[in-house]
């Protein structure tokens, strides 16, 4: 890898580690009030970046309810 991959690639890691802190601490704060916080949280870490997007979108309408 050249510096400009690695150039490309920081952004998109910092953005993914931000995201992922994001909901699993939303989630923990939650944990109580989650339908199937199990399956959220493996949700959250198992499928890579679109985890997190969809628990942000779909996990926290919960609340509203």
């Amino acid at each position: 890898m050249d510096r400009t991959q690695i150039a490309l690639i920081i952004p998109v890691i910092i953005l993914y580690l931000a995201l992922l802190l994001t909901a699993i601490i939303d989630l923990a704060r939650n944990w109580q009030t989650r339908k199937n916080p199990i399956i959220w949280l493996l949700v959250i870490i198992f499928i890579n970046i679109f985890g997190p997007v969809i628990y942000l979108i779909f996990g926290r309408k919960e609340d509203e309810v």
